[in-house]
């Protein structure tokens, strides 16, 4: 599961079961990802926030799908295979078709996505690349570019912090040697209009 200690629910005390039941699946399934941070439960919740805020908040104006088409983006940058198995099932999900999803996986694995995107979201991807692998070469052209095909300053920040969420758990989940032994995959928070609720279904 990982190459450090995790707690499972069964075996969770009641501070860190708290936490656990607003984020299990069914029959109390637990993500290794989340598991991962069960010896020092403020940072599940802390990542808990993250992740609920960039990904799934209704209140974001990029759609879902788009999100989601960044994080099997950056993670395939990365290397990190688990998070591209669990969130190419939720990019599937979210674009709600199957050849437009098998294309894009394809595109992903290949790096030609300019053979998928219009120009406005493969700006966005372009983006996320060079913040995902040449980060210290960012300046404010690359924001003038994005604005100059019609992301708005607030789709920058989306952009931006889905990025960057992805970078970091996939740091975590490379770091620790989390697995995807036990997973149930594609589970995550479909409440998008309650920042709160965590559940996983």
């Amino acid at each position: 599961m990982s190459w450090i200690k995790t707690i499972n629910f069964e075996d969770a005390d009641p501070k860190l079961k708290r936490i656990y039941n607003r984020i299990a699946g069914p029959n109390n399934t637990l993500d290794n990802v989340l598991t991962i941070h069960s010896l020092r439960p403020h940072t599940l919740v802390g990542h808990m926030g993250l992740y609920k805020s960039v990904l799934h908040n209704s209140n974001n104006s990029l759609p879902k799908w788009y999100l989601e088409a960044l994080g099997v983006y950056v993670s395939t940058l990365n290397k990190c295979n688990y998070c591209v198995q669990h969130h190419s099932i939720g990019f599937k999900k979210a674009i709600q078709d199957q050849q437009k999803a098998n294309d894009f996986l394809k595109a992903v694995e290949n790096d030609s996505l300019e053979q998928y995107f219009d120009l406005k979201y493969l700006s966005g991807m372009r983006y996320a690349k060079k913040l995902t692998l040449e980060l210290n070469t960012i300046n404010q052209e690359d924001i003038k570019t994005l604005k100059e095909v019609g992301i708005t300053d607030g789709q920058i920040l989306e952009i931006n912090q889905v990025v960057s969420y992805f970078n970091y758990v996939n740091r975590s989940v490379l770091g620790l040697g989390v697995n995807l032994k036990g997973d149930i995959l594609g589970l995550s928070p479909s409440d998008s209009d309650d920042p709160k609720n965590w559940s996983h279904q």
